[in-house]
């Protein structure tokens, strides 16, 4: 099958990019602002388009040169405290061109599976006797971030309706690995003891609210998904994915601390802080695996340990 893969540049896109290649069942096509791929692994497998899609011309051109079985549509801004800073610009990104891609296949009158990369975040400010989250949980974004995730899934799920898109909004919940940036707080944990174990930091570790907890998954755990997604998944159905773990951002810290050998004293950093944060979020994805039979693989303290080591070589390749 031929996929797309929307923002293939970023954490999760690249990571999916590399499982759909190592199957050996997908021929897979890259879409992102930049003008080539950003992983070396990729170059020469896939094909690349660089194109934008909040031009609403450049993503009829890029879907009509493609015209793909499956579109992954995970091009988009994730970033909470960014969202804060300049929401209009998170609109844009994430609605305005989530929108282009739907009229440019009504326009091209294509019909692929189109999977929506939504969030869990749209469930926003949940009570403690809603936990764990299902799929029938009310929507409450606290953050412009959330709001425009919500939007996407709604969106998704009306085109659906109204024009017979063939769409699945996947909700994942937190997921981490290696690549992903620092400003998301695992990797941000992870680059700081690695800057401190090769001594280009004082041993100190700023951190943010400690006492969260979240649902945290594998990022290549969370890749297998979005293709048992695409071949199994329920046509104009939304799922949340995620482990059913509610996990501290101080157990998370406390494991990746475990992996070095240098004493390292910890100081809250306002900056660090989110205008509004949810205490407790976990997920049930009982509707997901019934349909599809996924189940995270990868366990936590590996997942870390590989993030940390990520930062160590990204750390020592710095000049």
């Amino acid at each position: 099958m031929r996929a797309l893969i929307t923002g293939i540049n970023g954490f999760v896109g690249g990571h999916l990019a590399e499982h759909l290649l190592t199957t050996g069942a997908w021929e897979v096509a890259g879409l992102a602002r930049q003008p080539a791929p950003a992983l070396e692994t990729l170059e020469g497998r896939i094909t690349y388009i660089a194109a934008d899609l909040n031009d609403r011309d450049q993503t009829v051109v890029a879907l009509a040169s493609v015209r793909p079985d499956v579109i992954f549509h995970l091009a988009g801004q994730s970033n909470v405290p960014r969202a804060f800073a300049d929401p209009h610009a998170t609109v844009q990104a994430n609605i305005g061109a989530q929108l282009n891609l739907f009229l440019a296949a009504l326009h091209l009158r294509i019909d692929p599976l189109i999977i929506v990369a939504s969030s869990n975040e749209i469930y926003g400010m949940v009570r403690p006797e809603e936990l764990p989250l299902t799929e029938q949980t009310p929507l409450r974004p606290v953050n412009p971030y959330a709001v425009s995730k919500a939007a996407q899934d709604l969106f998704a799920y009306q085109y659906h309706i109204s024009h017979r898109l063939r769409t699945i909004r996947l909700r994942p919940f937190n997921h981490i690995g290696p690549r992903q940036t620092e400003a998301f707080v695992v990797p941000a944990f992870a680059a700081q003891i690695a800057r401190i174990e090769a001594g280009l930091q004082p041993p100190v570790l700023r951190v943010g609210n400690l006492a969260a907890e979240r649902d945290f998954s594998d990022v290549r755990d969370i890749a297998r998904a979005y293709e048992l997604a695409a071949l199994y998944g329920e046509v104009g159905a939304a799922y949340n994915v995620g482990s059913g773990q509610a996990v501290s951002i101080r157990r998370i810290l406390d494991i990746l601390l475990t992996f070095s050998t240098h004493d390292i004293q910890i100081e809250p950093d306002p900056s660090r802080m989110r205008p509004s944060d949810v205490p407790c979020v976990v997920c049930d994805a009982s509707r997901f695996r019934a349909d599809t039979g996924w189940t995270p693989r990868i366990p936590l303290e590996q997942t870390l340990f590989d993030t940390l080591e990520y930062w160590r070589f990204q750390v020592q390749e710095q000049p």
